[in-house]
């Protein structure tokens, strides 16, 4: 660590890779390569880092990603059960049904876990990467979903609003659309002019406004009642950055990684989190804000 950490109130969230894989192979997944070779993963060295981020911020968000979390239910289970009420859990999961685990497996899961998963979000992509649950699934659920679906390089134009049609039939859907975020740069998080998906999405769809921080941006929208976000954000989680108030120079961290192994990163490129110096991180108010926001 180079400068004193700071980061948003009730602390920067925590992404979790598991310690298993998933059968998929979507071209945009930058952490493919990493589940190659499982030695050292670790569910109880996981936990045992939750643990410790749990001590330094017990308001934080977590995030379990991969891999695939809904892979090994039973492994999943044991990492939910360290982290407190006092904290937010996403998912982020394809859903998958196989042969050793049924769609009523899932939706026991979710049962289970009602009060402790704040929302799952699935992977449901325009171009088929991956074999896809069934759609009547999502309305089994008995936590919060969301349907996240990557716009990457040339997507089918065409099939928005087929998809939009296929997803606004299921109660309590909306939907994520992503930027590829490997190609957002700090020129382009907030660019408008030159965003070919935006003006897609502004073409067959109700605009109802941005919001955003330093680090990530959301444009909002309404499809026929149903909430739409486009959503970008840097390829990195530290911003360097000078406190204009005390002089001091800031590592300001958005995202915590722990890995599979259970070592905590405080970047994407393989930073390592000084754990001892996170304890006396200095605190701001979330950045994030709505800078434009139109009337319905």
């Amino acid at each position: 660590m180079i400068h004193p950490y700071k980061t948003r109130e009730g602390g920067a969230t925590v992404t979790i890779f598991v310690p298993y894989d998933c059968h998929n192979h979507c071209p945009f997944c930058i952490n493919k390569g990493e589940y190659a070779d499982l030695t050292g993963f670790s569910a109880e060295k996981i936990c045992q880092s939750i643990d410790k981020m749990d001590a330094i911020t017990p308001e934080c968000d977590f995030v379990f990603t991969g891999g695939e979390p809904l892979a090994d239910l039973s492994a999943l289970q044991g990492m939910l059960d360290h982290i407190p009420s006092t904290h937010k859990i996403y998912i982020n999961t394809t859903l998958p049904v196989s042969e050793h685990q049924s769609e009523e497996d899932i939706v026991e899961f979710t049962r289970r876990n009602r009060d402790k998963i704040t929302c799952i979000n699935v992977s449901r992509h325009m171009q088929k990467y991956v074999v896809e649950s069934n759609d009547a699934l999502l309305s089994r659920l008995a936590v919060p979903f969301r349907i996240n679906c990557v716009l990457y390089k040339d997507y089918p134009k065409a099939d928005l609003i087929p998809y939009l049609e296929r997803f606004r039939k299921i109660p309590g859907a909306n939907i994520q659309f992503r930027f590829d975020y490997t190609a957002t740069t700090p020129d382009n998080l907030y660019d408008e002019e030159d965003d070919m998906i935006l003006h897609d999405l502004k073409k067959i769809s109700r605009y109802t406004g941005l919001d955003g921080c330093r680090m990530r941006c959301g444009f909002h929208f309404d499809y026929k009642g149903m909430e739409l976000t486009y959503h970008k954000t840097l390829p990195y989680s530290t911003i360097v950055e000078q406190d204009s108030r005390d002089g001091v120079t800031y590592d300001i961290l958005y995202d915590i990684l722990i890995k599979q192994n259970g070592d905590i990163h405080a970047d994407w490129d393989g930073t390592k989190l000084d754990v001892n110096a996170y304890a006396n991180v200095v605190f701001e108010p979330y950045d994030l804000r709505w800078r434009e926001k139109i009337a319905s």
